[in-house]
């Protein structure tokens, strides 16, 4: 079964975006198609890139690269939870892509965003794309922005999504699949 990782990607102790990734992770648990694992890149704790040779190496100096590393090889796709911070994603999040290279070649990623305001991180994954497709990364077209976060998180609760939240987080869950399907036909 494929493996599917949702990705946390604010660091954030008071993140908002830990719930919304954790409803994200429940759904591709509640699918056939995904063995699904929730990252959360605070508690995995990447110092800033700090390697001496180009990640396309793949010769890492450093036993936290190297455990980065393993955990994405062994990964078939993604979803990227992430917030919107002045226009764009998070640092930890580009960080966390820069560390490798060959590791994310050809694998598929959906895309969440989530911000305070009314546009709901849409910039941040905008942004994202360039950056994913220089690796390798396979973005899905569709995706999902969450206007006021806070509004949707309830303690005790977790967070709280409408019905086109769900409508469009499974399509995005949809996409990947069909996204790693087709690879998969392609290889055989």
């Amino acid at each position: 079964m494929p493996r599917l990782y949702v990705v946390s990607a604010s660091t954030r102790p008071t993140s908002a975006g830990r719930p919304l990734a954790a409803w994200i992770a429940e759904l591709a648990v509640s699918r056939p198609e995904f063995d699904t694992t929730l990252i959360d890149l605070g508690e995995l704790a990447l110092p800033f890139f700090d390697e001496p040779e180009h990640p396309s190496g793949g010769r890492y100096a450093h036993q936290h690269t190297r455990q980065w590393s393993a955990k994405v090889s062994s990964a078939d796709c993604f979803v990227f939870v992430m917030p919107m911070y002045n226009g764009g994603f998070s640092a930890p999040l580009k960080n966390a892509i820069d560390f490798l290279y060959q590791e994310w070649q050809g694998k598929p990623v959906g895309l969440i965003s989530y911000s305070a305001g009314t546009s709901g991180g849409a910039p941040a994954i905008e942004m994202i794309r360039p950056v994913l497709g220089r690796v390798g990364l396979r973005p899905t077209a569709k995706s999902l922005s969450v206007p006021g976060i806070e509004e949707h998180i309830r303690e005790g609760q977790g967070f709280m999504a409408t019905p086109e939240m769900t409508a469009q987080a499974e399509a995005v869950l949809d996409e990947v699949a069909e996204s790693l399907a087709t690879a998969e036909h392609a290889a055989a």
